[in-house]
């Protein structure tokens, strides 16, 4: 229903909303006046004394209507027609009105026809019946038809400047109770419109399928899962569901033509004030309540700075929906409907809609900053970057339906400030970062030279984030200009200085030449970042390898971490695009370092067991020295056995190459000492004491190396 029922045509909040503190609020409420509308008056003068409203009401007393309500008596008795009269007396009042607008002289007396009067009781009259809620129907299809009583009103403000100017305060008074009454009622009428907005549709938002989404790279990363969700698959735009119109708390047209009309007869008879108040608080709250069933409340910075982590990640996936949401279909829409209700009032327009995108802006932005403000930590880093992203493409979503620069210049300056204080907190994270692998001293070996915990945390950290490169580059090279702007600043003390030493001029451009000629291949500010995490992951690691009381499992142990650190950047394209194939192949380098290193530790003793120095003399076989051999190899081979089949080589490709590369170098040398030394051994026990293992049981016990498994003494295999 367009009218609202009512109880009694004179509710006291019609007395309240006229009273000076409500005058006064909504004076502050707004600081947009209309200035373009010449009929229009200062509030002040359209007060009256409670004594001058009582005598003017006993003036204009209706005496009875008739059964069909068409009819209507004044004080002297003579019977009205409304519809008939308002429209007669209509035209009288106009001419009235063309005769003293034409008239220069603005002290002169002038003769008020009896007309005014009875016009303007009938207008009273016609809202009092509105008013009473009779006649509902009438009202509606008038507003539709565009002849309604609005017009009316419209002539008794004219009427009430008029007298205003020709001092005649008597009918000042007179109209401006009708005036007052007839507003009264349109605001009410305009607030009971504007309340029936429709009710968003976000049934099709999965918010809690969103919120998990998001929530995913911290559960991988604490679990150091292989595989990462793009929770930017599971968040759906909320046009890919429903169409906007249904999203958009607005009105029909027809709704919104209503409000149009009321809205310009306000704002005509001097009312712009309460009407743009009413229109600012509904539509708020209109948006406001589409907020809150997209999952995103007002919180204060304190209440975001008590949450817990985990709920927090929850209501900045809804933080994230709800912008994107608002930016993209709420504050367009309310654009386009805030346009065409003032479309006759254009500064009231932007007015309105500038300070109702402020606030809503303000608020969104609010809580973004108070997330940057919480307490850092390195988990904390996947949900700024989001932030980071949602403020970035803000920015150049702005001017896809603002056309106000100025306030497209506000919005982009407090949604930039905004983003840089998350770019801060990102780049703190990777402080952060820096400092934990540099105080993670555990003086604890990983037993078996495994993967070290601190190894998977980074890596997979470092895969996690570089999801995010372009965002992360664009952070990094940001901080980068404000760091060379600081610098730039420090040199420029020096620039007369070095202008006053020609000599070094030419050492500076070849310096600066070596410069320009490395550009090329100098890492963006981001890759350089990770290169120092990396740097600093590989000290961290080089130390705790000391840990190790054997030097050969240190080798392990560095292998085992370096081919963790290869793979998984082999497994990234964009980590391998950031570090480089220098800085990889240097890594493969390293491994390969470490490869030898650990044959030449382990398994250099037992070949120095095979060696035949010292074991002929004069051309005949010093059978102690051999049996001595074969025991020392046999002891040898068998507490290596026993201590790296407990060691653990993870990835089955570095397993395999390092039993394939000990096997390729044991079993022919073994097979070899065998074939010309065992003839020398008696047959017999003395073989079976000397000789445990063939040259098969060599291969099949490297096969058993590096398992995690520790294996109880070795049996002769048979």
């Amino acid at each position: 229903m367009f009218l609202k029922q009512r109880d009694s045509p004179h509710k006291d909040n019609h007395h309240q909303k006229s009273s000076a503190g409500e005058e006064a609020a909504s004076a502050s409420a707004l600081d947009h006046v209309s200035g373009g509308t010449p009929t229009a008056s200062p509030r002040v003068e359209r007060k009256l004394e409670e004594q001058d409203l009582v005598a003017m009401a006993e003036e204009m007393t209706i005496l009875e209507q008739d059964d069909k309500g068409r009819e209507r008596v004044d004080e002297s008795g003579e019977t009205l027609e409304s519809d008939h009269d308002l429209g007669k007396l209509s035209e009288e009042v106009d001419q009235f009105l063309g005769s003293v607008g034409n008239l220069e002289d603005k002290s002169s007396q002038i003769e008020i026809p009896s007309c005014v009067e009875k016009f303007a009781k009938l207008v009273e009259l016609e809202i009092a019946k509105f008013d009473s809620g009779d006649a509902p129907a009438k009202w509606c299809h008038e507003i539709e038809e565009g002849f309604s009583v609005l017009h009316y009103v419209e002539r008794i403000s004219k009427l009430t400047n008029a007298f205003r100017e020709f001092h005649q305060s008597e009918m000042v008074n007179k109209t401006t109770i009708v005036l007052q009454r007839a507003m009264m009622f349109f605001e009410d009428e305009f607030r009971a419109i504007l309340e029936d907005y429709k009710s968003p549709n976000s049934e099709s938002i999965d918010i809690n399928n969103a919120v998990n989404a998001k929530g995913k790279q911290s559960q991988h990363l604490q679990q150091s899962s292989e595989e990462h969700d793009q929770c930017e698959t599971q968040l759906q735009q909320p046009d890919q569901a429903s169409s906007e119109e249904d999203q958009f708390p607005g009105y029909v047209p027809e709704t919104v033509s209503k409000l149009k009309q009321i809205a310009t007869s306000m704002i005509f008879c001097g009312y712009e004030a309460e009407c743009c108040q009413a229109y600012s608080l509904i539509r708020r709250h209109a948006l406001h309540d589409s907020l809150r069933k997209l999952g995103c409340e007002k919180m204060s910075i304190d209440d975001v700075q008590k949450m817990q982590w985990e709920s927090l990640e929850g209501e900045v996936a809804k933080w994230i929906i709800a912008t994107k949401h608002c930016f993209k279909i709420y504050l367009p829409g309310e654009l386009k409907l805030c346009n065409e209700i003032f479309l006759e009032n254009p500064s009231a327009s932007a007015s309105l809609f500038g300070n109702f995108t402020r606030s809503i802006v303000i608020q969104l932005l609010n809580f973004a900053e108070a997330v940057a403000m919480t307490k850092r930590s390195t988990e904390k880093l996947f949900k700024f970057l989001d932030i980071y992203e949602t403020l970035r493409d803000l920015i150049g979503s702005i001017g896809g339906f603002l056309s106000d620069e100025e306030l497209t210049h506000e919005l982009m300056s407090e949604i930039t400030t905004a983003r840089s204080r998350i770019a801060e907190a990102v780049i703190g994270i990777f402080s952060d970062l820096e400092n934990s692998i540099k105080t993670d001293t555990g003086k604890t070996p990983v037993p078996g030279g495994a993967v070290h915990p601190l190894t998977r945390y980074i890596m997979n950290y470092v895969k996690y984030a570089c999801e995010y490169k372009d965002t992360l580059e664009q952070v990094f090279h940001e901080h980068q200009k404000i760091d060379q702007a600081d610098a730039s600043r420090l040199e420029s003390d020096n620039e007369t200085e070095t202008s006053q030493q020609p000599q070094h001029h030419q050492h500076d451009h070849d310096h600066r030449g070596g410069d320009d000629h490395n550009q090329s291949t100098k890492p963006s500010p981001f890759s350089f970042q990770l290169m120092t995490v990396m740097g600093l992951l590989d000290a961290n690691l080089e130390s705790k390898s000391k840990l190790y009381k054997e030097l050969s499992l240190s080798y392990i142990f560095l292998m085992n971490n370096g081919r963790y650190i290869v793979q998984k950047i082999k497994s990234s394209p964009e980590i391998h695009d950031l570090m480089g194939d220098t800085w990889c192949r240097r890594r493969s380098s390293d491994l390969r370092q470490y490869h030898k290193n650990y044959q030449r530790e382990t398994w250099g003793k037992v070949l120095g067991c095979l060696k035949d120095d010292g074991l002929i003399v004069h051309g005949k076989i010093v059978k102690p020295l051999l049996k001595e051999r074969f025991k020392s190899f046999n002891a040898t081979f068998e507490e290596i056995h026993k201590t790296q089949s407990s060691w653990v080589v993870s990835d089955e490709q570095l397993q395999s190459e390092l039993r394939v590369s000990v096997s390729a170098v044991m079993t022919p040398a073994y097979r070899s000492f065998l074939a010309r030394f065992s003839q020398y051994l008696d047959a017999g026990r003395q073989t079976e004491k000397y000789i445990k293992f063939g040259p098969e049981d060599i291969e099949s016990y490297i096969d058993d190396l590096f398992d995690g498994n520790p294996s109880s003494i070795i049996r002769r295999r048979t």
